[in-house]
């Protein structure tokens, strides 16, 4: 059969089971198609059990273990049939906590504690890597079968090649399939319903395919008799310890996969349902398990030596130009394979998103930025991402673990490593709904230890010696420890090393489990989860059914999504149900789909437990009045809100005697400065008045010529002080009163610079300074007043100059450029200002060298500060420079005077 005939096909039966996803649940959101929610289809869709691993590998695995691959049906059985009790309880707690997933129930019975939600997550994406890895090896398998001759331009590179094909594909179709909405606490029903249109077309096709062989290749089932009695399956010898084994894990599987977890809680619609699952799947199961010996049996002796027992399902009709029985039976594998990725992928990514990437998404958000958000609903996109990324990173390490661990001889290995992973959430959740003193430290442990001893003696020893562990290990021990290698762990040899692994993980899990819990306490949320767990049926009725309509006004479920969701959210739901309705302009009718709905949608944002009790309440569920819940709904909010204002309030008080405390010691550090400064001030003028004052009257008075003209130049010098002083003061006033006018214009920042630099060089010119400057980030031209700007350099640069104590003094001009604003860095190598001093640099009283020595008043860094304010930008001390460093930041258009 041509390849592209094949893919065509594929693709052909995915968009078909889209369609039937997307009708059904369209018809379902409207009320319609009540049968969808009928045990028919929920125990159809139980077959998701019934994976590739079913469907190719139990026929491989009865050719070469003869009646062994019953215990994987046997399991299951013994569940449904004998154990459906622990089922009805666990089906109860799902629907009375509204849990999601097996990793929100255990999280749940221990306190709501999400680290315990991470390890299962954890677990459950580890376990669920071989078992993705099963599928992609036998979709990949069959498209070999069919790929013989590919068509030109369509290259097959070996099975690798394909598997990624098949991966990526199996990631886009489930992201299509099972993230186009959030709706993460809802029931899938279209997803469900495909599913269940899954189980038929591959039941059907191994149905067909038996019937083929059994009265097409044999004369009938006395033929087929007679061809087991003559087979090597006739030889088979029961172990019972391994049945026994095998029986455990699949029956423990069928409760702790996620994937059966998905279908079997939380897309339960009715308690009722699992009464007839109960009898309805077992035969199912017997079903699919009918014809597979017979199908190994004439495999064996039809099919040439060294022929894959996995793929007798495909090949037998094949051989014997069957093509369309051999087209059905691949899209019985493929229907086998896609049901369990998709479900399997939908529940993880709900896991992941739900207790890794949420959690963290909101302890890196603020605190009003996630109220926001959860108000508003802006954390669909957030959820959806993250289920999305989620969806490709479990393909993708199933693919990862199919390259490196180079698939398997048989499919059914594969899927016995998973089992054993997932058999480890088992002792945390019997123990946790049916012991009321299991403690969350103890589920925490004796997972971490299952999981830990599980990884080292079965899933990473898959991989191969020297892949992951040392062939050394394997033989020797880790470090020499001949008791700790991985197949033979204490000490205990001989045991197969699917037992090996099962037997020390959940017995060391156990053990954990049992110690922790005796001896710690649970908390007090622990002991009311736990309460509720063990005793769930002591609540009296059953878990809902579905909510009786005309119960709820309208307009009261509208208040109180409005409160939730927000007013505009609120409104476009109840205006879109009411258009569905054809009640457009109007307030939609209380139907039961649309009251489960909208508490669906609720609980995106309140959680699931406050949805359905406030829906409960409107729903007249319980002896309490409407006003009298809205009553209580307002007086909480109003207790919360005036709670959050005191709360606010207390830490601005606390911020403002802060800030307080700091204004008063910067007032105290400034009073002592003013003081300082009016002494000065007062010195700085009176030097220059005595000079110019007692040469003056030396002048009048009559001194020789030759030393008239010296005493002229001092008072000439002294007079260009007592000026510079004085303009400082006015300058400072000016500016600080707003009225000073602005010369702008474009300036070259390089040029400006440059002049600063030769202006400043008349301070201390006897010093030789190093210069480190950058001139092709100088070079920009920038709209403001040059000459203002320029004082604020000269006068940093003086600074510099004068102030760096440094022994080989050295000056750097940085000079970055971000967005509409220019910022300069100042900066030296002295030993900088104190960090007690650095909030005073800038005041127009400081003065940080000795008050008593003469020179400057203390006035250029306020001016700067009034400078660069008038100028649109700013001017601040940078610390941690290694010296001292200024930062000027201005725009680099500066439209009008600021």
């Amino acid at each position: 059969m041509p390849f592209n005939i094949l893919v065509l096909a594929c693709l052909a039966y995915v968009i078909v089971l889209f369609l039937v996803a997307f009708m059904v649940e369209r018809r379902s959101m409207a009320g319609a198609l009540p049968w969808l929610r009928s045990p028919l289809v929920y125990t159809l869709s139980l077959s998701i059990y019934c994976t590739a691993w079913t469907f190719y590998g139990a026929v491989g695995y009865a050719a070469r273990s003869g009646l062994e691959f019953l215990t994987i049906y046997l399991g299951p059985t013994l569940v449904f049939v004998g154990w459906w009790w622990v089922l009805r309880k666990l089906v109860r707690i799902g629907r009375q906590q509204r849990v999601t997933s097996i990793a929100d129930l255990i999280s749940s019975r221990y306190g709501k504690s999400n680290l315990l939600g991470v390890i299962v997550t954890v677990i459950a994406v580890v376990a669920a890597t071989p078992y993705i890895a099963l599928q992609l090896q036998s979709v990949t398998l069959s498209f070999g079968v069919f790929a013989s001759a590919p068509p030109e331009g369509w290259v097959v590179e070996g099975n690798d090649s394909t598997s990624l094909w098949v991966a990526c594909g199996l990631a886009l179709f489930t992201i299509l399939f099972g993230t186009r909405n959030l709706d993460a606490k809802e029931q899938h029903t279209g997803v469900v319903t495909a599913i269940a249109v899954e189980a038929v077309v591959k039941l059907v096709a191994l149905l067909a395919v038996g019937i083929f062989v059994v009265w097409g290749l044999a004369d009938g089932p006395a033929d087929i008799f007679a061809r087991i009695d003559a087979s090597r399956i006739a030889t088979w010898d029961l172990q019972p310890g391994r049945w026994a084994g095998l029986m455990f894990l699949s029956a423990a599987a069928v409760i702790c996969l996620p994937r059966m977890f998905q279908v079997l809680v939380v897309e339960n619609a009715d308690e009722r349902h699992l009464a007839t699952a109960s009898w309805a799947f077992p035969l199912y199961l017997f079903a699919m398990s009918l014809f597979v010996v017979p199908i190994a049996v004439v495999g064996l002796q039809m099919m040439p030596e060294g022929s894959n027992p996995d793929l007798f399902v495909l090949t037998l009709p094949l051989s014997q130009g069957q093509g369309g029985l051999a087209m059905l039976a691949f899209l019985g594998g493929f229907s086998s394979a896609t049901s369990m990725v998709i479900v399997a992928a939908i529940a993880l990514a709900t896991m992941v998103s739900n207790h890794i990437v949420m959690p963290l998404w909101l302890r890196l958000r603020p605190a009003q930025a996630v109220a926001g958000a959860a108000v508003s609903g802006d954390v669909r996109r957030v959820v959806l991402l993250a289920r999305r990324f989620s969806i490709a990173g479990v393909l993708g390490l199933g693919y990862a673990y199919y390259r490196l661990s180079g698939g398997s001889s048989s499919l059914a290995s594969i899927g016995l490593i998973s089992f054993v992973g997932v058999a480890q959430i088992l002792p945390a959740m019997m123990g946790g709904i049916f012991w009321r003193g299991a403690t969350r430290v103890g589920a925490a442990l004796g997972l971490t230890i299952g999981f830990a001893v599980w990884a080292y003696t079965l899933f990473l020893p898959s991989f191969g010696p020297d892949a992951v562990i040392a062939a050394g290990v394997f033989a020797e021990g880790p470090f020499g420890l001949h008791w700790l290698r991985p197949r033979a762990l204490f000490g205990v040899e001989g045991l197969d090393p699917l037992l090996h692994a099962t037997f020390w993980s959940l017995v060391l899990n156990a053990t954990a489990f049992c110690i922790g819990s005796i001896l710690t306490f649970p908390g007090p949320v622990e002991r009311m989860q736990g309460a509720a767990f063990v005793n769930v049926f002591d609540a009296g009725a059953a878990g809902p059914q579905g909510w009786a309509g005309g119960k709820a006004e309208a307009e009261d479920l509208l208040i109180m999504a409005q409160r939730i969701l927000g007013e505009e959210a609120a409104l476009a739901l109840f205006e879109a149900e009411a258009r569905m309705q054809g009640k457009a302009g109007y307030l939609p009718d209380a139907t039961p789909g649309f009251v489960e709905g909208l508490e669906r949608r609720l609980a995106g944002s309140v959680g699931a437990a406050t949805a359905h009790a406030m829906i409960s309440q409107l729903a007249g569920r319980v002896a309490v009045t409407v006003e009298d819940l809205m009553a209580v709904a307002n007086e909480t909010a109003q207790i919360m809100e005036y709670s959050q204002q005191l709360e606010a309030q207390r830490e601005e008080l606390t911020r403002t005697a802060r800030q307080l405390r700091e204004v008063n010691e910067k007032l105290t550090q400034l009073s002592v400065q003013k003081d300082a400064f009016l002494s000065q001030i007062s010195h700085e003028l009176r030097t220059p008045m005595t000079s110019i004052r007692a040469f003056s009257e030396i002048l009048m008075e009559g001194v020789p010529p030759e030393m008239a003209g010296q005493y002229a130049r001092i008072v000439h010098d002294e007079a260009i002080r007592l000026t510079r002083l004085l303009d400082d003061l006015l300058d400072l006033s000016v500016l600080e009163n707003g009225s000073v006018q602005l010369n702008l214009g474009l300036t070259n920042l390089q040029q400006l610079l440059d002049r600063a630099v030769q202006a400043a060089s008349h301070t201390r010119p006897e010093r030789e300074f190093t210069l480190h400057r950058n001139p092709a980030a100088e070079n920009m031209f920038i709209r403001t007043d040059g000459d203002r700007l320029a004082q604020v350099f000269i006068n940093l640069i003086s600074n510099a100059r004068k102030y760096c104590d440094a022994a080989r003094p050295e000056l750097r001009i940085v000079v970055r450029h971000r967005g509409g604003r220019v910022m300069v860095d100042v900066i030296d190598n002295g030993s900088g200002i104190p960090k007690a001093s650095q909030a005073l640099v800038f005041e127009k009283f400081a003065r940080l060298t000795d008050q008593t020595r003469a020179g400057g008043a203390g006035l250029g860094l306020a001016i700067c500060r009034e400078v660069m304010g008038s100028l649109g930008g700013t001017i601040g001390y940078l610390p941690g420079q290694g010296g001292a460093a200024f930062r000027v930041t201005l725009p680099l258009r500066l439209e009008k005077a600021a």
